[in-house]
């Protein structure tokens, strides 16, 4: 081949290679080879977009423009970007997706700021914007800012968005209580001078995004059309109602249920009469019919002492504090489900736990669980038993305890014979009316669990305030941030109940972090002594010095010039060698990182020559035999 030809095939195969990088960026579709697929919609968002009957217009806001953003912001946002494409590409043309970069002093700055989106500010005093605006008909709904660290729920935020702003009115939640979460209270009812009951301060907070229908124990039926259904420390329910529960759960609609071992609430509300005539009354709850036919391991004699998450209580008044191991203050959430992904702190008071058999065909997704440092005691033991006592009877097993948890699964009914009869119905009647019982989940159904009722309470959860002649709420922990984000949780479509967390753009490098753990081991004696030694040195220049400079000064000597000077010397020299260590510390992994970059720089030129030289192998035999 003449070399005019061969730099003809060479700018040929440039050229092709180019054109072939633009026509792939048009064809629709991509390969996904993360571990977690997560630039793939899940099969819930794709079930949600189906639904979609009138258009959605997503307006992505931006400040792409602006230097100073961080160069995380910028990375998060093309992945933001490239996920809003997928939506509008599965959305059967249901979904408008506008980019907006929303420059100073724009119509588009004054529509970020009228939206409600959050307005980041940058160090040169620029504006930054970085939140979405989806719009149907008159509905408005906003995700005012992207925050990086919820990226593994980047979808699960997509899709609320999206069928929030489908919604026309506020989920109907109907509540079920023996407490008095609910007052109850009437105008008019109340005798004059006393102050009327509230609602806890969880009720007033749900209000703001539920219609809430209170059911009574005695009830016998659930009232029509609600879509979420939250029960607290039930006692006394009938079986009619517990039916109605059993085929509300059955038919897939989402269930909230707190129950307790021992109720802190329902004790401080009985008379000091109460609790010593005959013994302490219970203050447990449970469902024991539901439960058990469902498959939740539930045992409301037993409740959860922890040592390690053990609250501090004070011994009577003017005594020390103590650890308490009833009490848990939880800050090990899962980071793994919504209802907890962002919370902090958590306050539970007696919780008991929860399990399901391995082979149930049940999952129970942890929420908030005990250390390995509790165990399980009888729950009448905290009648009388003083804090420092219980302590003492706590025998850790090495086990964890699930006190919250979310069970997905499909689950048996609790009346495998239908609808109990009334006691106005004849024996003859079925009771069901002609209506066909559930006998197992139509679906898969979900429902949040957590073996407490206090962390409900005002008394627990939050702190009522004055300020300037206005009632506000100080919350004392993240409890009643953890029944809102259940309940929103729960109150979304199957399909996006069905999403979970995914992972982050960031991985981390696995065999890094083996190597420094390594290394880490290998050199930590040698740092810690030399530490030690740097410490010991630092503090005798400290006091030759101190003493030179106080009343009781010394006359700075020659021997004391020496002896100051050796010390700045040896400090010295300790902190080259700790340097050093560290420079150790280092050297593995920054050889690993420059393989992994030049591995990354060459693999695809590599790839392109093998694939050319191949093919040239390939034309030049053919070529060599048809000459034969």
């Amino acid at each position: 081949m003449k070399t005019t030809s061969k730099w003809v095939a060479l700018i040929l195969l440039v050229a092709g290679l180019f054109l072939v990088t633009i026509i792939t960026s048009f064809i629709p579709g991509q390969v996904d080879f993360t571990s977690e697929n997560i630039y793939t919609l899940s099969d819930g968002s794709k079930a949600l977009l189906k639904k979609v009957e009138e258009p959605i217009t997503l307006d992505y806001y931006f400040r792409r423009s602006a230097e100073e953003v961080p160069i995380h912001f910028k990375n998060y946002a093309t992945r933001v970007e490239a996920l809003l494409r997928q939506y509008k590409s599965s959305g059967g043309g249901n979904i408008v997706l506008n980019i907006i970069d929303p420059k100073p002093d724009t119509e588009e700055e004054e529509e970020a700021i009228r939206s409600g989106l959050s307005n980041q500010r940058l160090p040169n005093g620029d504006n930054f914007f970085f939140g979405l605006k989806a719009v149907q008909a008159e509905q408005e709904e906003t995700i005012p800012v992207f925050d990086p660290k919820r990226e593994s729920f980047l979808e699960y935020d997509l899709s609320r968005l999206l069928h929030r702003v489908q919604q026309l009115d506020l989920p109907k939640l109907g509540v079920i209580s023996s407490l008095p979460v609910i007052s109850g209270y009437q105008p008019g009812m109340m005798p004059p001078g006393q102050q009327p009951p509230a609602d806890w301060a969880v009720i007033e907070e749900l209000r703001a995004s539920f219609t809430i229908e209170q059911v009574a124990a005695e009830d016998t039926e659930l009232p029509d059309d609600l879509d979420i259904l939250a029960i607290v420390h039930p006692a006394g329910l009938s079986d009619s109602i517990l039916y109605e529960i059993d085929q509300f759960v059955l038919s897939g609609k989402p269930v909230f249920i707190a129950v307790d071992p021992s109720s802190d609430v329902q004790k401080r509300s009985m008379s000091q009469q109460q609790r010593m005539m005959g013994g302490m009354p219970s203050t447990s709850s449970d469902l024991p019919r539901l439960f058990d036919k469902w498959g939740i391991d539930y045992d409301p004699l037993y409740f959860v002492a922890d040592i390690k998450n053990a609250e501090n209580v004070m011994m009577g008044q003017g005594g020390n504090a103590t650890r308490y191991p009833a009490w848990h203050k939880i800050v090990d959430l899962s980071d793994e489900a919504p209802p907890t992904a962002e919370l902090n702190q958590m306050f539970l008071v007696e919780p008991g736990s929860f399990r399901v058999e391995s082979d149930s065909g049940l999952k129970l997704t942890p929420l908030m669980v005990s250390s390995e440092e509790s165990g399980r005691l009888t729950a009448s033991l905290l009648n009388f038993t003083p804090p420092d006592e219980l302590t003492r009877q706590v025998d850790p097993d090495g086990k964890t305890y699930v006190l919250a948890g979310i069970l997905n699964g499909r689950l048996s009914t609790a009346f495998p014979d239908g609808k109990p009869k009334n006691e106005e119905e004849t024996e003859g009647d079925t009771g069901d009316g002609g209506e066909k019982s559930l006998k197992e989940s139509a679906g898969e159904s979900t429902l949040v669990l957590i073996a407490d009722t206090d962390f409900l309470s005002d008394n627990y959860s939050v702190r009522r305030i004055n300020f300037l002649g206005m009632r506000g709420l100080q919350p004392l922990n993240d409890n009643l941030a953890f029944v809102s984000n259940s309940l929103e949780y729960l109150a979304g479509s199957e399909d996006l109940i069905s999403l979970r967390g995914k992972g982050t753009v960031v991985r981390p490098f696995t065999v890094v972090r083996d190597l420094e753990s390594k290394a880490q081991e290998k050199f930590q004696l040698e740092y810690e002594d030399l530490q030690e030694e740097l410490k010991d040195v630092q503090g005798k220049l400290s006091d030759l010095q101190a003493q030179q400079g106080g009343r009781q000064r010394l006359v700075a000597g020659s021997e004391v010039r020496k002896l100051i000077e050796d010390y700045r010397e040896e400090e010295a020299d300790k902190k080259a060698e700790l340097r050093n260590i560290r420079k150790k510390l280092r050297e593995d992994i920054e050889s690993l990182e420059r393989r992994l970059a030049l591995m990354n720089l060459l693999a695809v030129p590599c790839l392109v020559g093998f694939a050319g030289i191949g093919f040239f192998m390939l034309r030049h035999k053919r070529q060599k035999g048809g000459r034969a």
